[in-house]
């Protein structure tokens, strides 16, 4: 077998290799965190899955050096602090490996062949459905009745949303006709484009935060401590197969999920069985054919093994069947014309510019801003005020420019500023502990900078931090504007200003004593959650519950640190 690096990477030392393995599995896990954790994606879908592929070259190359927290060990993440129940599930939810061209498809089925010891010339029957860009979840249904709903999390423990998913009309509290005496049906929730712009705009007019695409929304909506708000948003289900079970009723996973919709639940109308490499190759392309007018969005198209003998031999590797895979989409690309560059400043100081573009299409959503990361990448691709770039919607969730195609035309390139333009401090890329500089160009003012002071008093109050109800982006920008916020322990003095609160635009009796109530409710917080909301550079949530396994409380991690 040949070395899976020397086709496209320089050949690099093994030291190296177990280095950027150590980097990947971080990153990645941070990535994963992001999406399924906290329903708020920092890259691509195609930016990650270059992230996991290089993990696989590595890995394909270096065996010995697989780490025990590596992305190819693990499925989705564990499941994060939440006001939900934990919910075990009784057989692993697994992820997908995937495939982005027509030949891996083909080395797919040929590896199914050589597994099973078939002849090359052997038909293998596949099944082949579209992937719907949703929220993973397990339906357990015992002597035909619902009694459980559960989120897939990190695939071994998911969240119970069993109560939510009592609204969703697509999920039936009863399967008709006959049905084994314990089936779990797995698919995907999900919230279909007409309706995503409907809350969008309902989110508008309250003056809410906007959701960046229906995965979100809908991974937002299903899991809600208060069912009742669930209710509110329009989400669907799709089947695509099934967890723990007392009987399989077919042979095959197309006669099997045929039962499933017989049953009442829904399952794709785009489900097709496919006898060849070419069929299943033409039914891609007849669904990406399709994919703007599909009620829903989609990132690729599910091949599965049909028989289910065959299913129970090839069995799985750490975190995916050997019987399944995810051919997905290119991503989605346009032309537009970069009007104006802002810079942002972060909680940390961190300097992001921002592209304000010409409003165009991408993948289904009218797209106005895109992130250009930090200096290097501004430089990297020679961006100015003016020019033309192609922006690409890679797995249609963050907007990125790939391209910018006037870079040689003449014109100053972007000066990038030196000093914060919120607090006029002294801007500066730090050193890191090799002595290498970084790459992110930071604000020294620290809390003498007002952009920092706010972003830390949104972070303090977000969901994976103290998750104070009411206390959105906006109300916080507006109570620091009136001078009533200046660190996180304003928040818990917020009493002191009811009476002139209840002279503000939209603030009633009922609106502002749920507000206090909430900011109440919150006097003695869970100590991790605390720790992660204070905002300390490098204390991530998983690094504040490590921390406080650690040393238990506040005023002991306190004592070590100043020891």
């Amino acid at each position: 077998m040949s070395d899976p690096l020397s086709d496209s990477t320089p050949q690099i030392s093994q030291a190296e290799a177990a280095n950027e393995l150590m980097r990947l599995a971080r990153t990645i896990a941070h990535h994963n965190r992001r999406y399924h954790a906290e329903d708020a994606p920092e890259i691509s879908d195609a930016e990650y899955d270059a992230l996991v592929r290089r993990n696989a070259e590595l890995e394909a190359a270096y065996p010995h050096l697989i780490r025990p927290d590596s992305p190819s060990q693990a499925v989705g993440h564990e499941v994060a602090a939440s006001p939900l129940s934990k919910v075990a599930h009784y057989v692993r939810m697994m992820s997908l490996d995937n495939a982005f061209a027509d030949e891996e498809v083909a080395e797919f089925v040929a590896r199914v062949r050589r597994f099973l010891a078939l002849p090359e010339d052997a038909p293998v029957a596949m099944t082949a459905e579209d992937k719907i860009d949703g929220l993973s979840c397990s339906l357990r249904y015992e002597h035909g009745l619902l009694v459980r709903a559960a989120t897939r999390g990190d695939g071994q423990v998911g969240e119970d949303v069993t109560a939510n998913v009592a609204h969703i009309a697509d999920i039936p509290q009863q399967l008709t006709g006959k049905v084994p005496e314990l089936f779990e049906i797995r698919g995907e929730v999900y919230m279909s484009k007409q309706a995503f712009a409907a809350l969008n705009a309902t989110q508008v007019e309250l003056g809410g935060k906007l959701f960046a695409n229906p995965r979100n929304a809908a991974a937002g909506s299903l899991r809600q401590k208060d069912a009742s708000v669930t209710a509110k948003r329009p989400l669907c289900f799709l089947a695509h197969g099934w967890g723990a079970v007392s009987a399989v009723p077919g042979a095959t996973q197309f006669a099997t999920m045929e039962r499933i919709a017989a049953w009442g639940v829904p399952v794709s109308p785009l489900l097709a069985r496919c006898e060849s490499v070419e069929v299943m190759l033409a039914h891609y392309r007849n669904i990406g054919a399709q994919r703007a007018d599909l009620p829903y969005e989609i990132d690729g198209v599910v091949y599965k093994v049909d028989s289910l003998d065959w299913q129970q031999r090839l069995g799985f590797v750490a975190k995916a069947p050997r019987w399944a895979i995810a051919r997905k989409f290119p991503a989605e690309r346009a032309e537009t014309v970069v009007e104006a560059i802002d810079i942002q400043v972060g909680r940390t100081g961190k300097l992001t510019p921002v592209g304000r573009l010409r409003p165009v299409l991408v993948g289904g959503v009218t797209v106005t801003n895109v992130t250009l990361h930090n200096r290097d990448e501004i430089g990297r691709l020679g961006v100015r005020v003016g020019d033309r770039v192609v922006l690409q919607r890679a797995g249609d969730v963050i907007p990125q420019v790939v391209e910018n195609l006037t870079r040689d035309d003449p014109g100053a390139s972007y000066a990038f500023p030196d000093h914060c333009p919120e607090c006029g401090s002294e801007a500066v890329a730090e050193e890191g502990p090799n002595g290498i500089k970084e790459v992110d160009v930071r604000c020294t003012g620290g809390l003498v900078c007002p952009a920092q002071r706010v972003e830390r008093l949104r972070h303090f109050v977000s969901r994976a931090a103290l998750d104070i109800e009411g206390l959105g982006e906006k109300t916080i920008a507006e109570f620091f504007g009136l001078g009533w916020l200046e660190s996180p322990a304003d928040i818990f003095r917020l009493h002191a200003h009811r009476d002139e609160l209840l002279t503000r635009e939209g603030w009633k009796d009922k609106s502002v004593d749920n507000l206090l109530a909430a900011i109440e409710a919150k006097r003695a917080p869970d100590a991790a959650r605390l720790l992660f909301g204070l905002g300390i550079r490098h204390v991530g949530a998983v690094t504040a519950r490590d921390l406080m396994k650690r040393f238990a409380t506040l005023p002991r991690l306190r004592e070590v640190a100043v020891a």
